[in-house]
């Protein structure tokens, strides 16, 4: 017995050199087999995520650019806005001041229109005025006089009745 423990406990240098052949062999099979397809798969999904990120960083920087056109476009789009406004509003100002002014102008001939008409109905009855008055003046005349008078006689006494009736106003 004291024999079979040393032989449990004893190195054996074949045995050892044996287990390690084996595990360097079982390391290279495992390197050989199973580490580089793990590690090519590894690389495989690297070089994927990498891809997915470069294109959604190229999304990105596309989505960057559309952003910016379409900033653009709507800066471009209110100053036209504004410009089409202030242009509405310039052309509505002129028609209104074209409206206005010819409404002075439409105003300003109905003014004279009437001015005009005032002095010719003033005109008319003035002169009905004076024929009537002339024809009373005649009438009163001849109850005086006892006489009849020609026309150029009346024409005299009626402007002289006008000149002394405006004197004394």
């Amino acid at each position: 017995m004291p024999g079979d423990v040393q032989e449990f406990v004893s190195i054996v240098p074949w045995t050892i050199i044996l287990q390690i052949c084996n595990l360097l062999l079982i390391v290279l099979i495992l390197k050989k087999f199973l580490f580089k397809p793990v590690m090519n798969m590894l690389a495989a999904r690297q070089a994927e995520v990498d891809g997915i990120y470069a294109d959604a960083d190229k999304a990105k920087d596309e989505a960057n650019k559309l952003k910016e056109t379409y900033d653009e476009r709507m800066a471009q789009a209110r100053s036209e806005a504004d410009m089409l406004v202030k242009n509405a509003t310039a052309t509505a100002q002129r028609r209104s001041d074209e409206i206005v002014e010819s409404a002075k102008d439409e105003a300003a001939h109905l003014r004279k229109k009437a001015e005009d008409d005032i002095e010719q109905q003033r005109r008319k009855a003035f002169s009905e005025v004076k024929t009537q008055l002339a024809d009373m003046a005649v009438d009163i005349a001849e109850k005086m006089v006892g006489r009849e008078f020609s026309v150029s006689d009346q024409d005299q006494l009626v402007e002289d009745f006008l000149k002394n009736a405006g004197d004394g106003k």
